[in-house]
């Protein structure tokens, strides 16, 4: 019996000691509290005193003992040897304490420095934007974040990603050095776990943004992050406004019966694949796309325009000086881009319009510059056969293929160059169009011989794509820029421009690429990334750009400018709009074949939303941007 008791009395004793580092401060407490009563009372009874002192009361030797117990020096003075004795025993039991104090405190104060840096604390933001996982499209989401946070008071950006917490603020550091006015919070924990997502405090956001990780099955951990959020039993009442990164089109019908009208796929694959596709047909309409996307200059606003309720499209187009009218957002909240020029905006319909800022979306009333001796007459220009070479391999290809066979005339070719193991089973599934026939080659891409032996300068457009899927993003843009190289040499050695676009994966290499002269560069992170930080921002973006990048929608083209237009004299922007909305089309700016030392931002000479009352002198090699059916 005695020794279960005594069990019992160890074990309830090993528990509290267990319970952390308060436990053992209470337990430190009792015991000098028994010390100093202990000693106290043998003072009090036994009428120990210093010597030639008077003898102490049980409150003065308990405050006597508590001295020496917090300070060994206190007994430096004492006289006899009885109450040295007893002062010895209370200083020595003091030191073992406070050593235990001591030890204890630095042990507490260290776990919660470490547990700090785990990143499991709770955030209590609002109106934050938070980014779910990890991948190298977060640091360009972030940027451009920063920017579109300049106007806002006390933005905060929150991360929770699988990935040590301290190492993704380094990182951060390092790759965005500027973060203005933005704080960056950073969490460790599981996106698609119910009790970590509440750790970012969803319920309080602003927007949410899930990347696709870089994991085996990146798609499936973004639909599950999805779910999560969307299906939390606690979640807020108010819809969230998700962006979400979907790399297999397949996947996308899965993601959006989980988010419902709560969620914005971008499916990057098909917006990287079809804007390759766009900028191959038409040299610098990467910049164009670049433009609308980035937040650093114009963008795409969709906003009510009360003014605009019972006017005709057209009229409405014509109405604006400083943005750029292109379509607009039904009661139903579907996207209509370049509508007919006769359709009537209803009361409640909202404006899509290109604008510097939400400020400069007015209307304008008064006599339009628009000279209409210059107009010139539409003529249709009719499309011959296309011979088409791709250069590389990777996932994408096969959608860049498809998408090509929509867009070009019966007879026309494409050829596949590429050394990777699956080239000869991806041509052979390929599903194009019936004017299209496609043959293929397994090469070294970046072998001079080899590349000659293509008769190269014969082909109308080559598209150059990186080695992604089996090789990291810088030794895949290397290989690419190696094949730009001797493109480049082909060219110069032939005498004849080849026409040269090619898919670069890090923003930082196409500074290096352009020595190669290639047309275009579609850098796909960043372009995923401009997606997934104007998705965020505005619900109704991906809608749009399916829309823009859609063969049966309107889509962007760069046509000659002197087929709108007579340009020996300066023309407003006001008359190109006349010009292209006589065809049913949208003027959303121009492009300039000369060097143009107003180009600061490096957009090859693109100019998206023009102020439409100021004259320009065009030259017959420049270009007119507009938004057309075909």
């Amino acid at each position: 019996m005695s020794k279960g008791w005594r069990a019992r009395l160890r074990y309830e004793f090993d528990k509290s000691m267990a319970a952390g580092p308060i436990a053992l401060i209470g337990w430190l407490a009792v015991i000098s509290l028994i010390v100093i009563i202990l000693a106290a009372t043998v003072l009090s009874l036994s009428e120990i005193a210093p010597a030639g002192g008077e003898p102490v009361s049980f409150v003065e030797g308990a405050w006597e003992s508590l001295m020496r117990t917090m300070d060994a020096g206190t007994m430096g003075g004492d006289l006899g040897w009885s109450f040295r004795g007893i002062s010895l025993f209370v200083t020595v039991c003091g030191i073992f304490v406070f050593s235990a104090l001591i030890g204890v405190l630095s042990s507490g104060i260290e776990s919660k420095l470490d547990e700090l840096r785990k990143g499991r604390s709770q955030v209590l933001e609002k109106d934050q934007t938070i980014i779910l996982n990890w991948s190298p499209s977060i640091f360009d989401v972030i940027s451009e974040l920063v920017i579109a946070n300049r106007s806002r008071r006390r933005p905060r950006i929150v991360i929770m990603a699988a990935k040590d917490k301290v190492e993704m603020e380094d990182e951060i550091a390092t790759k965005v050095p500027d973060l203005g006015n933005t704080k960056i919070i950073c969490r460790n924990g599981d996106p698609t776990d119910l009790y970590d997502l509440a750790i970012v405090n969803p319920e309080t956001s602003r927007s949410i943004i899930v990347l696709s990780p870089e994991s085996d099955d990146p798609d499936s951990q973004v639909v599950k992050t999805v779910l999560a959020l969307v299906n939390d039993p606690k979640r807020r009442a108010k819809p969230y406004q998700i962006a979400a990164e979907i790399r297999e089109a397949k996947n996308a019908q899965v993601a959006r019966m989980v988010g419902g009208s709560e969620v914005q796929l971008v499916l990057a694959d098909n917006l990287i694949s079809r804007i390759v596709v766009h900028s191959s047909r038409q040299s610098g309409l990467s910049a164009v796309y670049s433009e609308l996307l980035d937040f650093d200059g114009c963008e795409i606003y969709t906003v009510e325009q009360p003014s605009l309720t019972g006017k005709s499209f057209a009229a409405s187009v014509m109405s604006y000086e400083h943005c750029t009218l292109i379509g607009l957002c039904d009661l139903d909240g579907k996207v209509h881009l370049n509508p007919s020029p006769g359709r009537i905006f209803l009361e409640g319909e909202r404006a899509i319009i290109i604008a510097e800022d939400d400020a400069s979306i007015k209307s304008v009333a008064g006599e339009l510059r628009i000279d209409k001796n210059a107009v010139i007459a539409p003529v249709r220009q009719p499309q011959g056969k296309e011979r088409t070479l791709i250069l590389g391999w990777n996932r994408r290809g096969p959608i860049i293929a498809s998408e090509m066979s929509r867009y070009v005339t019966e007879g026309s070719v494409l050829t596949i160059a590429a050394d990777t193991p699956e080239l000869a089973d991806d041509v052979g599934a390929l599903e194009l169009g019936p004017n299209m026939t496609v043959d293929y080659k397994v090469i070294d891409t970046s072998s001079r011989t080899a590349l000659d032996a293509l008769a190269i300068p014969t082909y109308d457009h080559v598209l150059v794509l990186g080695y992604s899927d089996h090789m990291q993003p810088q030794p895949a843009d290397t290989r690419t820029l190696v094949t730009l190289l001797t493109l480049r040499k082909i060219a110069e050695t032939a005498g004849k421009h080849i026409s040269v676009v090619s898919e670069m994966t890090d923003v930082r290499n196409r500074e290096l690429a352009e020595v190669t002269r290639a047309d275009d560069f579609v850098v796909s992170n960043k372009l995923v990334s401009l997606m997934l930080a104007q998705a965020s921002e505005n619900e109704s973006m991906a809608a749009i750009f399916d829309e823009l990048l859609d063969e049966q929608g309107s889509e962007i083209y760069m046509r000659p400018i002197t087929d709108y237009v007579s340009i020996d004299q300066p023309l407003t922007f006001y008359t190109l709009t006349y010009a292209a909305l006589r065809r049913g089309e949208i003027a959303i700016g121009y492009r300039r074949q000369r060097q143009d030392t107003a180009d600061t931002r490096n957009l090859g000479g693109v100019i998206v939303n023009p102020l439409k009352t100021d004259k320009i002198e065009f030259s017959a090699e420049d270009r007119i941007i507009v938004l057309a059916q075909d």
